[in-house]
């Protein structure tokens, strides 16, 4: 089952966007997600359309299963 956790943001412009990492640590914490999402965002790295990542919308964890049917 792959997992990845998605850190939605709010751009100082307003607009939604997210980044996604792939195979997050089993443990993380709420409070060290938020405290990164604000290191991001304090970083100034990300630009969409112009404007910068502003604030912390939300975060989640999402889990897919993968099946191969045909495999090259």
């Amino acid at each position: 089952m792959a997992k990845s956790l998605q850190l939605n943001f709010y751009t100082a412009a307003g607009k939604q966007t997210s980044l996604t990492v792939d195979e997050p640590r089993a443990n993380l914490t709420p409070a060290e997600v938020e405290a990164a999402m604000q290191e991001i965002i304090d970083s100034q790295v990300f630009e969409v359309d112009g404007s910068f990542l502003a604030t912390v919308k939300s975060a989640r964890i999402i889990e897919r299963t993968v099946e191969d049917v045909v495999k090259a």
